[in-house]
């Protein structure tokens, strides 16, 4: 069976963290069900009555939720600690008249930001069992992960730096494929969370008993499964930490700005150190300075976010983007989620050429053709793929997107700095362990160990170079 959906479409803030978009499937691949995504023309836009809200002093007025009620709107959440709030529900009239109460200091549209997908993807099954716990390299694919041996993450492994299940990390995305061979036992669902209501429906309308967090795309459960993976069909840079979901995109790969603020301040408050968050997009600075465009102080709420979380001990890493975009020079271009404070900016590399899928490849550090750039902007890189080249991770079982991945046990290879960030997610955890929960030295070390490539020192493509687990960890 298959459905087709009409989605809004928005024009001002579009993500650029995957490579381009998706070829749906005509039809499913088996008798599970699947759907195909379109846009309408006519539609105003998923955002229309959704605002952001930026206390001034120390938190809401404490009738903050009354007040909103009374102009026709609802709460979605308010944090007292950031000074942060969505709401649903208002017109413009009325959030109007929210910014002018005591308290308020900014009230800003929300918008949203979308995953952006591969125009091709390659898939391959995976088979038997688990050889060694212990040892990633015998994944039943490693022969095709150039990414990990390009990190130096087999020195870390052999030292048995493979992550503790203490250690956990947050993965804002689609969700993750709880059920999956390299995922099973790796994800803490008594915290993982879904802030997506859209996606909660379609779950439970094709998925019933599944749990929120299943990711009914696909993205996050590649970028998940880079991070932390049991090793039967893919190794990750650990195999024994544990991830904690945070669902703030749907299906169509949307993620609302208030799903992403709201599911950061979940991992700060859950005291996290470490998360990924491979999704992000761009704005002209000047959309932010009056009214129009995101609103007069979008960036100040943003900012606000990334600053709290820092406070609490969250390293957050977010992946550059993949418009080819130099942050340098891009005139007064709001690069999210690069240009928020206190962030780990990932930029992608990878082999220019490959004689077959698993090797030998020609330039492994080579700058992806497609990433972001900057020595402003970019902390460090790591493997995204490049050209013919891909990362190779899970695929979600629940996927509406990859009907095929419904069918058996499958692993996707795809590219995008989405890929990149995960390397850098995984070995900021493992850091973690070390100096615990304390965001400058991890970022400090991320950089200090890595493999200084391109010019001396900061370069536009590699930050402070291309990153080195084995080294992080003293290998």
């Amino acid at each position: 069976m298959k459905r087709t959906i009409a989605v809004a479409a928005v024009l001002s803030f579009l993500v650029t963290a995957c490579a381009e978009s998706p070829v749906i499937p005509d039809a499913p691949s088996s008798d599970r069900p699947s759907f195909a995504a379109s846009s309408s023309s006519d539609t105003e836009g998923s955002m229309q009555g959704k605002f952001l809200i930026r206390a001034s002093g120390s938190g809401f007025p404490s009738d903050f939720t009354a007040q909103v009620e009374a102009l026709g709107g609802s709460v979605t959440f308010a944090h007292n600690g950031a000074g942060i709030a969505a709401v649903s529900g208002l017109t413009d009239a009325a959030a109007a008249q929210l910014a002018k109460v005591r308290g308020i200091a900014g009230v800003d549209d929300d918008n949203f930001t979308t995953v952006s997908l591969p125009t091709s993807f390659e898939t391959a099954a995976i088979d038997g069992a688990l050889a060694s716990a212990s040892d990633p390299t015998t994944a039943f694919r490693y022969a095709r992960q150039w990414n990990m041996r390009q990190v130096n993450a087999p020195a870390a492994w052999a030292a048995g730096r493979l992550g503790k299940s203490t250690t956990r990390v947050g993965i804002l995305d689609t969700g993750l494929d709880y059920t999956s061979p390299d995922l099973i036992g790796r994800v803490d669902l008594a915290n993982s969370v879904s802030f997506d209501p859209l996606d909660d429906f379609f779950v439970n309308s094709y998925f019933p008993g599944a749990n929120p967090i299943a990711d009914i795309h696909f993205h996050g459960t590649h970028v998940g499964s880079t991070v932390v993976s049991n090793g039967l069909g893919t190794a990750g840079i650990m195999s024994g930490a544990t991830l904690v979901g945070i669902k703030v995109c749907n299906v169509f790969g949307s993620c609302e700005t208030g799903q992403i603020l709201q599911g950061i301040l979940y991992a700060a408050d859950l005291g996290l150190p470490v998360a990924n968050m491979s999704l992000g997009g761009g704005f002209q600075r000047k959309q932010a300075s009056a009214r129009g465009g995101v609103g007069p102080s979008f960036i100040a709420t943003i900012n606000s976010v990334f600053n709290y979380a820092n406070r609490k001990g969250l390293v957050m890493v977010v992946s550059a983007g993949n418009g080819s975009i130099d942050m340098d020079h891009d005139g007064n271009r709001y690069n999210a989620y690069c240009s928020a404070p206190n962030v780990v900016c990932v930029s992608a590399t990878g082999p220019t050429a490959q004689v077959s899928v698993n090797g030998p490849w020609t330039e492994p550090d080579a700058p992806s053709y497609y990433t972001n750039f900057g020595t402003s902007s970019v902390s460090v890189a790591a493997p995204g793929g490049n050209n013919a080249t891909a990362v190779w991770a899970s695929c979600s079982h629940f996927s509406l997107q990859i009907p095929i991945c419904q069918t058996g046990n499958y692993i996707l290879g795809i590219s995008g700095t989405s890929m990149a960030a995960p390397h850098v997610t995984g070995t900021a955890a493992l850091i973690s362990e070390d100096v615990g929960a304390n965001p400058s030295a991890i970022r400090a070390r991320l950089q200090q160990s890595a493999d200084d490539l391109g010019k001396p020192g900061a370069d536009p493509y590699y930050g402070k170079g291309r990153i080195n687990v084995g080294r992080a960890v003293g290998q």
